[in-house]
C-alpha cells in the first residue's frame, strides 16, 4: 500500500510526521528517504510529538543513534555519514531494529536489504523551495495503518 501527500511547508511536513507518530506501535520500524533539506528531521520532530514525547528531536548525524521516551522510546539514527554495509552492521543497530520500541531511520536508503521485512518506508521529495510530496509506503498489512495515517490528506 501507498499514499502520498504534499507539503507546503515545514509545519505541513511536523503535522504529517504527528499523524504517523499517533499511529505507531511497538516494534515499528520507518526508514526515511530523501535527499538533504527535504524534512527528514522535521518530519522525525513530528512523530516524536504525535507518540506524545516533549523532547526536541536533534539529528543525530553525528552521534547515529538518539533515544527519545514517549509512548514508545523512539530511536532516532542518521546513516548519513555511513559509507558501507558493514559499518552499518558494526554498529549493532539489530538490538533497537528487532526491538519493542519505534525506530526511525534517516537515510535508509544506504543499507538496502539490512532493515527487518516488516518495515515502512517514507519518501521526502523536493518539488519546489517550500512544497514536499510525502509518500508512505509498506509491503506488509501490519504497517498499512501507517500508511492510512496520511489518507485524509493524501492528494495523489
Amino acid at each position: 500500500m501507498e499514499k502520498s501527500i504534499r507539503s507546503y511547508s515545514p509545519e505541513d511536513t511536523h503535522k504529517i510526521g504527528r499523524w504517523i507518530g499517533a499511529k505507531a506501535q511497538s516494534g515499528d520500524v520507518l526508514l526515511l528517504v530523501g535527499d538533504l533539506g527535504t524534512g527528514k528531521t522535521t518530519l522525525t520532530q513530528g512523530i516524536l510529538w504525535g507518540l506524545g514525547g516533549a523532547e526536541y528531536a536533534r539529528s543525530p548525524t553525528f552521534v547515529l543513534v538518539n533515544e527519545y521516551p514517549a509512548r514508545l522510546t523512539m530511536y532516532h539514527m542518521d546513516l548519513y555519514r555511513l559509507n558501507s554495509i558493514e559499518e552499518i552492521e558494526d554498529l549493532g543497530l539489530d538490538d533497537y531494529l528487532y526491538g519493542n520500541d519505534l525506530c526511525v531511520v534517516e537515510w535508509a536508503d544506504k543499507a538496502p536489504g539490512y532493515f527487518p521485512v516488516n518495515h515502512a518506508v517514507v519518501q521526502l521529495e523536493v518539488i519546489d523551495d517550500q512544497t514536499r510530496r510525502v509518500t508512505v509506503s509498506s509491503e506488509t498489512v501490519h504497517l498499512d495503518r501507517l500508511v492510512m495515517a496520511i489518507a485524509g490528506g493524501a492528494d495523489e
